[in-house]
C-alpha cells in the first residue's frame, strides 16, 4: 500500500503536466505569431514596401552594357574602278560592338509622380489589410476559442444528467432487489444510463475536434492535448452609435478609400500618356570591323554621345482615349464599392447589435428558468426517492434541466459572438 501511495504521488503531478492549460491571450499570441494568413499579409506590405520606388515607377536613370563579338569566314571576290581585282577563298574576318548607354525620362505628362503616388497608396492600402487580416483572424481565433468553452458547458450538463441516470438506476435497482419494482422500471433506468454515456462520450468527441479546429487556426503544424478552463463572460456595456460612428475608421472601409485614390492615379497616369514625352541618352560605343580581304581591312570608331528624344502622340486609334474613359469607369465603381461597403457595414452593425442586446435581455430570464430546472430536478428525485414519482416524471425533469441548460449556453455563446464581431467592426479586438 505505501509504494501505491507513492507511486499515486508521483504519477498525478505527471498527469497533471501531461496537458498545459491555454489561455485565450495565449491563442491569439500564438495566432499573431504563426498564423499563415498574417504572414502572408505581412509579406505584401513588404511588397508594396519595396515597390514603392522612383525607380519602380519610371523617375530614375537607366544604365545598360552591351556587347556582340561575330567572327565570319568569307569568300572574297572585287573589281575596283582602278581596274584591280580582289580574289580571295576563306578570308577571315571580325566585327565587335560594343556600348554603354545611360537614359532618363525629363517629362512624360507627369506620369512618374502619378504612378510613385500609386504605389505610396498601394502601400497604405497593404497596410490597412494587413491590419484588418490581424482582426479577422484574432476574431476566428477568440470564436472557436469560446466553442470549445460552449462545447465543455455541454459536457457538464451531460455529465450532471449521466448523474441523475446513475442515481435514478441505483434506486430503482435497491427496489428491484426488495421486489418493489417491476422489470421495466429497471430496464428503461438501463437505456436511460447507456444512452447517457453515449451522448457523453460524443460530446467529448466534438470537445477534441473543436480544440483540433483551433490548434488549425493557430497555425500548429501537430494536434497536442491542452485544456480550456474558461467561461463564457459578455461584455455589456457596448453601444450602438459607438459602433456606428466608428465605421468609417474600419480599416475594410479605409482600403476601400485607398482604393479610390489609386483609381484616381491610374486615370492620371492614362492622361499624361496624352503628353509629349521628352527622355535625355547619353552612351559610348566603340565599334571594331577586321576583314583579311575586301577594301577595308580595319574600321574602328569610338567615343561618347549625348542627344535629347522627343516623342509626340498625334493618332494611336483613340487608344489613350479609350484607356482613359474605361480608368474614369473604375475610379466611379471603386467610388460606389466604397458606398455600398459602407451600407453593408451599418446594416451588419444593426443586425448584429439586435442580435447582441436581445440575446441579453434573454439571458437575464433564461438564467431564472435553469435555477427552476435544477430545483425541479432535485425535487422530483426527492419525490423518486420515496416512491411518489415515476421514472417518467424523473426523465421529463432530466429532459427539461437539459434543454434549459442548452438554451443558456447558446445563449451565451450567440451574446459573445454578437460581441467580438461587434468589437471588431470598431477595431478593438486584441487591444
Amino acid at each position: 500500500m505505501k509504494r501505491l501511495c507513492i507511486l499515486v504521488l508521483l504519477v498525478f503531478p505527471v498527469l497533471g503536466m501531461a496537458q498545459p492549460v491555454l489561455t485565450l491571450k495565449n491563442a491569439i499570441d500564438t495566432t499573431l505569431s504563426n498564423s499563415f494568413d498574417i504572414r502572408i499579409a505581412g509579406n505584401n506590405v513588404e511588397i508594396s514596401k519595396i515597390n514603392n520606388s522612383f525607380g519602380v515607377a519610371g523617375g530614375l536613370p537607366t544604365v545598360n552594357a552591351s556587347l556582340a563579338d561575330n567572327q565570319s569566314v568569307t569568300n572574297v571576290n572585287q573589281k575596283l574602278n582602278s581596274g584591280t581585282e580582289i580574289k580571295k577563298s576563306s578570308a577571315s574576318g571580325n566585327t565587335m560592338n560594343s556600348s554603354v548607354t545611360a537614359g532618363m525620362v525629363l517629362f512624360n505628362g507627369f506620369k512618374v509622380f502619378s504612378t510613385k503616388e500609386r504605389l505610396s497608396l498601394l502601400q497604405k492600402q497593404s497596410e490597412l489589410l494587413f491590419n484588418l487580416q490581424i482582426q479577422n483572424s484574432i476574431a476566428s481565433v477568440m470564436a472557436k476559442y469560446y466553442d470549445i468553452v460552449r462545447q465543455k458547458e455541454y459536457l457538464k450538463i451531460m455529465q450532471t444528467s449521466l448523474d441523475v441516470s446513475q442515481k435514478k438506476l441505483d434506486i430503482v435497482t435497491e427496489r428491484k432487489n426488495v421486489g418493489m419494482a417491476n422489470d421495466a422500471d429497471y430496464l428503461q433506468a438501463l437505456i436511460d444510463l447507456n444512452s447517457a454515456q453515449q451522448q457523453l462520450r460524443s460530446q467529448q468527441l466534438v470537445v477534441d475536434q473543436t480544440k483540433m479546429d483551433l490548434l488549425q487556426l493557430m497555425s500548429k503544424k501537430k494536434y497536442y492535448p491542452y485544456l480550456v478552463d474558461d467561461s463564457i463572460t459578455v461584455d455589456h456595456s457596448i453601444q450602438l452609435n459607438s459602433i456606428l460612428n466608428f465605421l468609417e475608421l474600419n480599416p475594410q472601409y479605409l482600403a476601400a478609400e485607398q482604393q479610390i485614390k489609386i483609381n484616381e492615379q491610374l486615370v492620371k497616369e492614362v492622361s499624361a500618356l496624352r503628353y509629349p514625352s521628352l527622355r535625355v541618352n547619353t552612351g559610348y560605343n566603340l565599334n571594331r570591323s577586321e576583314s583579311d580581304a575586301g577594301l577595308t581591312l580595319l574600321n574602328q570608331n569610338y567615343g561618347p554621345y549625348a542627344g535629347l528624344t522627343m516623342q509626340i502622340p498625334i493618332y494611336n486609334g483613340n487608344a489613350y482615349k479609350i484607356q482613359k474613359d474605361v480608368a474614369q469607369y473604375n475610379l466611379n465603381n471603386a467610388r460606389l464599392q466604397q458606398e455600398n461597403l459602407l451600407n453593408l457595414l451599418t446594416a451588419d452593425a444593426v443586425k448584429i447589435y439586435q442580435s447582441y442586446s436581445t440575446t441579453l435581455q434573454q439571458l437575464e430570464s433564461q438564467l431564472k428558468t435553469i435555477e427552476f430546472s435544477r430545483k425541479l430536478i432535485y425535487v422530483v428525485m426527492q419525490r423518486f426517492q420515496v416512491n411518489q414519482a415515476t421514472i417518467l416524471d424523473v426523465k421529463a425533469a432530466q429532459s427539461s434541466f437539459e434543454l434549459t441548460g442548452y438554451q443558456l449556453i447558446n445563449l451565451k455563446f450567440a451574446a459573445k459572438i454578437s460581441e467580438i464581431e461587434l468589437k471588431r467592426l470598431m477595431y478593438q479586438l486584441g487591444n
